[in-house]
């Protein structure tokens, strides 16, 4: 890999067979595949063959990527990803809520399994993020969506979830929460009911939670604060979450070694059976790969 992406070493303790990154990205070559003008942050390149270096280093044989912001509503970058392995590779695409059901359906016949829809409102970006897609969006796709069996993917504070949940569910779409719903000290504690907004319909199957202790930590890399999310997550229902490493890790200062948080997961988590679901069992159900 090259010398701008961060460092990967294998984990301590190998990964089960069919383990599943659930939540990557990539970047380039810009030479082929050009960011969008508008966009909140310009990423390093961080190609479908770094991502695939980055796999065989950890032991992952499939991977789901995840549309950056940063393309706003052009997939070419992830589909050719996929495209490269369609058997062990799925993308979450972005789409406007003008998209047609042709342009959907042209999605899920490339790979796309989902759509990310970020409702995060932050200073840093003056409103959301450049070139994603918000909630509003998801509602106006929502029925063709379902037409092509694609997922919703989401990205949004707690309280946003608390505020939006019934009518997120209400879309009758598998939905998947990014990043541990934003769940993170001290803005939400793991007793609050805003979190709790989140554990409900997670005990009842109903959404899916990607865990992913970085984005809402602040003490790595021990990410201590972010322990009784995840257990609360763990004890809710094993069965609807995912894992992966958010590589290349943009936007951050002190990028972690996707295998030292692998290595973190297994401190928390170390019964096998549990494991096996997060990292093979549930992504073969939500991503249709081919066990």
């Amino acid at each position: 890999m090259t010398t701008h992406l961060p460092t990967v070493t294998p984990p301590r303790r190998p990964l089960p067979p069919g383990a599943c990154d659930a939540h990557a990205h990539v970047f380039g070559p810009y030479a082929r595949f050009p960011l969008g003008e508008v966009r909140s942050y310009t990423p390093p390149e961080a190609t479908a063959d770094d991502h695939q270096a980055m796999l065989d280093v950890l032991g992952f044989q499939r991977a789901v990527i995840v549309q950056p912001t940063a393309y706003g509503d052009d997939n070419r970058c992830i589909m050719d990803a996929v495209a490269r392995d369609p058997e062990r590779r799925r993308a979450i695409g972005v789409a406007t809520g003008e998209a047609s059901a042709d342009r959907l359906a042209a999605l899920a016949a490339g790979g796309v399994a989902g759509l990310r829809f970020v409702e995060l409102i932050s200073q840093r970006y003056a409103g959301r993020p450049k070139g994603s897609s918000g909630f509003a969006d998801l509602e106006r796709l929502a029925p063709a969506m379902r037409a092509y069996g694609i997922h919703a993917q989401l990205f949004a504070k707690t309280e946003t979830y608390a505020e939006w949940m019934p009518r997120l569910l209400a879309l009758d779409l598998p939905l998947v929460l990014d990043h541990m719903a934003a769940a993170g000290a001290p803005t939400v504690a793991a007793d609050d009911p805003l979190f709790d907004a989140v554990l409900g319909p997670l005990r009842e199957g109903r959404i899916w939670v990607k865990l992913a202790v970085i984005r809402h930590s602040a003490n790595p890399p021990l990410y201590a604060d972010a322990r009784p999310f995840h257990d609360a997550f763990m004890a809710a229902n094993g069965d609807r979450l995912l894992w992966g490493t958010d590589w290349p890790l943009v936007n951050m200062e002190n990028r972690p070694d996707p295998g030292r948080l692998i290595d973190l997961f297994d401190a928390w988590t170390p019964d096998e059976t549990a494991r096996r679901k997060v990292f093979v069992d549930n992504p073969l159900a939500l991503y249709g790969f081919t066990a």
